[in-house]
């Protein structure tokens, strides 16, 4: 798994090494013994009880035979899946095609009831028009898939989007004042994409505001990330996609998005922020 710079992954590695460790020394095994057992070089065991190295599913199963415990095997290879499960990988989450990468998503939209989300790069999917979607996945199949299904993975993203005019949700939407300027696009797409973002940051259930471009911020932008109720934040980093449950960090996310969101404009004023965008491009 690669690094994370996420303490949450850390932690679970650890959680997870410890248990390991725990076995060893219940089965009277010094790790070299373990190694022996294994028939693997004794640096191995140091390194995945030291939370250095992600054993795999092969590894946890003949260490449990060894340490005559193998009625834990199933258990320990589902802690393994739940700490890979944390980072996931572009290439391995969108290998089935954008489609699928978007669809893998809709049941945790489903049961969210607030949604919160920060974005200082693009507007989020949510409040996305069908031609911006289709110029930011147009340019993420080209950048790392050869499989062409942009115009079903946009149908899907469009799809998502009855969840702001049905239910009981609440969203929550923080962007850079710099995303109302910058398009993968034509200028007649970003401009029908923020008359877009007037018309539904006017919808009862949401908030949208924009963070302006000034001196004295109470904090530098960070990368883009949603909240999902209280449980769960999603972070979008360049080379993959970052999932935190565990509560320190997630509350970490919240009080960034309060920082954040007290420090921006939000109704008229955000309105305004829009329109002067338009101009600019008009």
């Amino acid at each position: 798994m690669p690094p994370s710079g996420s303490s949450s992954v850390q932690q679970a590695r650890k959680v997870l090494a410890d248990r390991l460790r725990e076995m060893c020394k219940d089965a009277g095994l010094e790790g070299k013994q373990l190694a022996a057992a294994c028939g693997w070089h004794p640096s191995r065991v140091s390194r995945i009880v030291n939370a250095k190295t992600s054993p795999t599913a092969d590894d946890i199963r003949a260490w449990c035979r060894v340490c005559g415990q193998e009625e834990q095997t199933d258990d320990l290879i589902a802690s393994l899946q739940a700490v890979e499960g944390m980072w996931i990988e572009w290439r391995r989450m969108e290998r089935n095609g954008l489609r699928r990468a978007q669809e893998s998503v809709q049941p945790l939209f489903e049961r969210t009831r607030w949604f919160r989300a920060y974005s200082s790069w693009l507007i989020p999917g949510l409040l996305q028009t069908h031609a911006y979607t289709e110029d930011v996945l147009r340019a993420v199949q080209r950048r790392r898939l050869t499989m062409d299904d942009v115009a079903d993975a946009v149908a899907a993203r469009m799809e998502r989007q009855r969840l702001l005019y049905e239910g009981s949700a609440t969203f929550a939407f923080l962007v850079e004042e710099s995303v109302l300027r910058t398009s993968l696009g034509t200028i007649d797409n970003q401009i029908q994409q923020l008359e877009h973002l007037i018309t539904v940051s006017a919808l009862p259930n949401v908030s949208f505001g924009v963070v302006p471009m000034r001196t004295g911020r109470p904090r530098m932008p960070v990368e883009g990330f949603w909240i999902y109720d209280k449980a769960q934040v999603n972070v979008e980093l360049v080379s993959g996609y970052l999932t935190l449950t565990q509560p320190t960090e997630v509350r970490a996310y919240a009080e960034t998005f309060a920082t954040l969101a007290g420090f921006a404009v939000h109704g008229a004023k955000a309105h305004r922020l829009i329109t002067t965008a338009i101009r600019s491009l008009v």
